[in-house]
């Protein structure tokens, strides 16, 4: 047996702290080498502007692309102070706070799969740094990386008793800052329900879904209270209009709708793609449930956020930065092989191979070009239909935090 005496455990965490400050200027320097506009960075200071000018958030249209704003109010609030800041300084704070939420992502990943060697998080926040929804979120300013901080801190969290008045917090803020990770509740109440009908104690996970809910309340009632125009506007009106976001068949467009208008060479795929997606988000939440229920809390939260990717009406190559806690989850549980062929999928950045861009080429796209574009979805399938079928038969006898 291997002796690991203190100062080599330190020397180890220092080689590998070493090696990922390395990556990070790397990156830094190449991010800057290709004049990464972070457009969406500006979107947010703009509709911060708009918040302190008392405008029309939803009017908005920012920068030479003339973005509008799609985020719900709450987010605009957050966004008031961004004004406050020179560009060069904004962007520079953006990025070195978006590499922090990066290595803080991949500890709190770690603890997801259970494991807790720090020499850990430096190598693999200095290999996750490079993956292509990683490089577009720092790209573009992107806050995706924030809100995967805020689910993974709230379910990898154990207060004394399984609940206190944070629990819950992380979800729901997330959720009020972008709709994606409202997922997250209603597979909480889904397990909750589940384990009650199966004659288990269901609730804790109540418990957790009830605290997220509360959040978002507060968070929703607050941006109403302060912007209640654009509050009513885009509950009633521009939630609706998915046209807001973007094309749907455009290749960076991951989710089920934009693969679907890619297959079919239609820029709007209708009843199919609301048909396919709630079939989806059934059989994605029944694998998370069931997975949590059986014990594998990891392999439950993972499937819950590749559902969630799957079934938005755009879910942008960037939303895709749960491949980190995925890849780190094959790999510690001994499948070397598919956690480097999914470490490979989003290093490849391959659906920026494919024709894009102006004259809407990806609507004819054929052959070898289509599974390209569709490479993460198809990724984020195949893991819910190999979770399926990987999970043991019989229920655990714990709560299901096992990872």
């Amino acid at each position: 047996m291997t002796v690991i005496t203190p100062s080599a455990g330190r020397r180890r965490v220092t080689v590998a702290l070493v090696v990922c400050l390395v990556s990070f200027t790397a990156f830094w320097a190449a991010q800057r080498a290709a004049h990464v506009s972070m457009i969406d960075l500006m979107v947010y200071r703009a509709e911060g502007a708009v918040v302190c000018a008392g405008g029309d958030l939803y009017a908005l249209r920012a920068t030479a692309a003339r973005l509008p704003s799609t985020y719900p109010p709450f987010a605009a609030l957050l966004f008031a102070p961004l004004p406050l800041l020179d560009v060069a300084l904004l962007r520079a704070l953006a990025t070195t706070a978006n590499l922090v939420l990066l290595v803080l992502f991949v500890r709190l990943s770690l603890k997801l799969v259970g494991s807790a060697r720090v020499e850990t998080v430096w190598w693999a926040a200095a290999v996750a740094v490079w993956c292509e929804p990683v490089w577009t979120t720092l790209r573009y300013g992107q806050v995706n990386l924030l809100l995967a901080v805020l689910v993974l801190w709230d379910l990898t969290r154990r207060p004394a008793g399984g609940y206190d008045r944070w629990t819950g917090m992380g979800l729901g803020l997330a959720a009020a800052v972008k709709l994606t990770p409202a997922l997250f509740p209603v597979f909480l109440l889904a397990t909750g329900l589940a384990a009650r009908l199966t004659g288990r104690d269901g609730a804790p996970w109540l418990r957790h879904a009830r605290g997220a809910a509360l959040a978002f309340a507060g968070a929703t009632l607050l941006a109403a209270a302060v912007l209640p125009h654009d509050s009513w506007r885009f509950w009633t009106d521009v939630l609706f209009r998915t046209d807001r976001v973007g094309r749907a068949e455009e290749a960076a467009n991951q989710a089920l709708r934009g693969v679907l208008s890619r297959v079919l060479h239609t820029a709007d795929p209708g009843a199919l793609w609301i048909v396919c997606a709630a079939l989806a988000a059934v059989l994605g939440l029944a694998v998370a449930v069931r997975a949590e229920l059986r014990g594998r809390h990891a392999w439950a939260v993972c499937a819950c956020a590749f559902t969630a990717l799957l079934v938005s009406p755009v879910s942008w190559t960037h939303h895709w930065v749960w491949c980190v806690p995925l890849v780190l989850l094959l790999w510690t549980r001994g499948h070397r092989a598919a956690a480097l062929g999914t470490l490979l999928v989003f290093w490849s950045y391959a659906p920026w191979w494919v024709p894009h861009g102006d004259g809407r080429p990806e609507l004819r796209l054929e052959g070898a070009e289509l599974t390209l574009s569709a490479l993460y979805g198809g990724a984020g399938a195949l893991f819910l239909a190999v979770t399926r079928t990987s999970l043991p038969r019989t229920r655990s006898a714990t709560l299901g935090v096992k990872p």
